[in-house]
């Protein structure tokens, strides 16, 4: 059996425009907090995560945080991003293609381009997973993701939503090591949630970085 790891599965660096976190800053605490890999999952881009791979090429795992036209997607082994805006179903088989992992993110969260249970069901031959625990979700947002996941035989993915690296390993999953989208998906078959929900002020980690950088374009 591979050995036990602890992965926060959703992570977003300063690739996205609502963080200041460097990927090594994000890489460093995530080896202080025994953390086996670092997921990126930047909004509408993998090139943070590229650029970190190239040094750390066993730890680092490319991921993207899609935005479509309803919800966002949170994809893992990304291997060519994927635009904002696109409908669900394009943006799914694209994914399909390359051999992403294709979960969705934060169920529930509406207010956080969230999913309703019509649409996840309608989109269920496409997932891998849904997002059963998030850091910045309410407790029972996590809660009814962790039943659809249930009723419906379908894994359940669990990260931070970290935005600032003080966040980072709020939320994860422990599972058997694993090295490409395949291997997760049998992996993850076994793994149990870490962690529990961050207080609301977290969210002052992406509103000021958001601010920052709307300042820095004027």
């Amino acid at each position: 059996m591979n050995e036990m790891i602890k992965v926060d599965f959703h992570v977003h660096s300063i690739a996205s425009p609502d963080s200041l976190s460097t990927g090594e800053k994000l890489y460093r605490r995530a080896k202080e907090l025994g953390l086996g890999k670092l997921v990126l999952t930047d909004h509408n881009t993998i090139a943070g995560a590229l650029e970190l791979q190239k040094s750390h090429p066993d730890d680092v795992i490319v991921g993207e945080e899609i935005l479509t036209t309803h919800g966002e997607i949170l994809a893992l082994f990304v291997q060519e991003e994927l635009p904002k805006r696109m409908e669900p179903l394009t943006a799914f088989r694209q994914l399909k293609e390359q051999g992403a992992f294709i979960a969705l993110s934060h169920p529930y969260a509406m207010a956080r381009h969230g999913w309703t249970e019509a649409e996840m069901e309608e989109y269920l031959p496409f997932l891998d997973a849904i997002e059963i625990s998030n850091a910045r979700n309410r407790l029972e947002m996590n809660r009814a993701a962790n039943r659809f996941a249930a009723e419906h035989g379908l894994s359940g993915i669990a990260g931070s939503d970290a935005h600032g690296v003080p966040e980072l390993g709020a939320m994860g999953l422990e599972l058997p090591d694993f090295h490409t989208a395949e291997e997760l998906r049998i992996s993850i078959q076994s793994a149990k949630v870490f962690g529990k929900e961050s207080p609301f002020w977290v969210r002052f980690y992406s509103r000021s970085a958001a601010a920052r950088k709307a300042l820095r374009r004027i």
